[in-house]
């Protein structure tokens, strides 16, 4: 675990058509564990619509979970695959329109009532967490990550299959708005300065240092974050670590402060999620997403730590 601390409070800056900053529904926090074992899962296919986010759609047409439909990263939970996508803009994956979102989740055949479970290779950083982090947004509360992933799936005596899974399309998915906080950079750059808000970089700490950079232009860090990389949230069979060592791992790095006032990033507001998630699994409710982030930040102008270096 790799903590340098520094925190902050933020002014109300407009994004999405909405104030910036903690704009949560606390409704949506009423849901119990977020996570499903591949046993139960297993057990309950059949209640279950299932949407396989790993992030090449090769992966999915070479053999998926049965029933499984494909949730695209760059296509349907992000606009990174839009004409004259900037990543100074929103970063690298930035959120689709909510209207847009909306739609397609409606045309997977989603609607209020539909029990819905994810899945990828990735212990859920790339990208079911995302994928369930939207959802949770979007307004949707019956929403389960497969935990372990395929792996576990597998594991547990699932087959895959290449055939398409049946969709029946529903109506677009009955909403307007985000319901679950986020931050911009104008209000990263007010929360970083305040000690009663803390800042939470969740890529891996030879990226925060500034060692290595594979992604980005810039190497290096926010000034003023704190860095936990979300592999933390594993065991090492890849699975999340129970409620009570997850509590324990981040009361201990927030110090005192509410989870409402954490802001957590990563590169591109894809892994962050895998933390939002996690945090939820341990109880720990209400922080912040800033989805830019590093991917935006370092192309913004803005101050950054180390002052400079360049992607090795």
């Amino acid at each position: 675990m790799v903590f340098s601390l520094s925190r902050a409070t933020y002014a109300l800056p407009e994004i999405y058509g909405q104030s910036s900053g903690y704009r949560l529904d606390r409704s949506l926090h009423t849901m119990g564990m977020p996570l499903i074992s591949a046993s139960d899962l297993l057990a309950q296919m059949d209640s279950f619509l299932l949407l396989d986010a790993r992030q090449e759609a090769t992966d999915y047409g070479a053999g998926h979970l049965p029933g499984a439909i494909h949730a695209d990263l760059n296509r349907h939970l992000s606009t990174a695959s839009d004409p004259g996508h900037d990543p100074a803009r929103g970063g690298r994956h930035p959120l689709p329109p909510i209207a847009r979102f909306a739609a397609q989740v409606g045309a997977w055949g989603i609607g209020p009532a539909t029990k819905v479970a994810m899945y990828d290779a990735s212990g859920g950083s790339n990208a079911a967490a995302r994928l369930w982090w939207m959802l949770r947004a979007l307004g949707h509360e019956r929403v389960r990550v497969l935990d372990g992933g395929l792996q576990a799936a597998l594991g547990a005596g699932m087959i895959l299959t290449v055939e398409n899974a049946a969709i029946e399309p529903a109506s677009p998915y009955p909403t307007d708005r985000w319901h679950l906080p986020q931050m911009d950079a104008d209000g990263v750059e007010a929360l970083r300065r305040d000690p009663s808000q803390k800042l939470l970089d969740v890529r891996s700490a030879e990226r925060w240092r500034g060692d290595s950079e594979p992604f980005d232009p810039v190497a290096g860090h926010i000034p003023g974050s704190l860095n936990l990389a979300w592999n933390n949230n594993l065991n090492p069979d890849g699975r999340f670590k129970s409620p009570q060592a997850l509590r324990a791992q981040y009361e201990a790095l927030l110090g005192g402060i509410p989870p409402e006032r954490l802001t957590v990033h990563c590169g591109s507001g894809v892994t962050a999620c895998h933390t939002l998630l996690a945090l939820e699994v341990a109880g720990l409710t209400g922080a912040a997403l800033y989805v830019g982030s590093w991917s935006e930040w370092c192309r913004s102008g803005r101050e950054m730590s180390p002052a400079l270096k360049t992607r090795t």
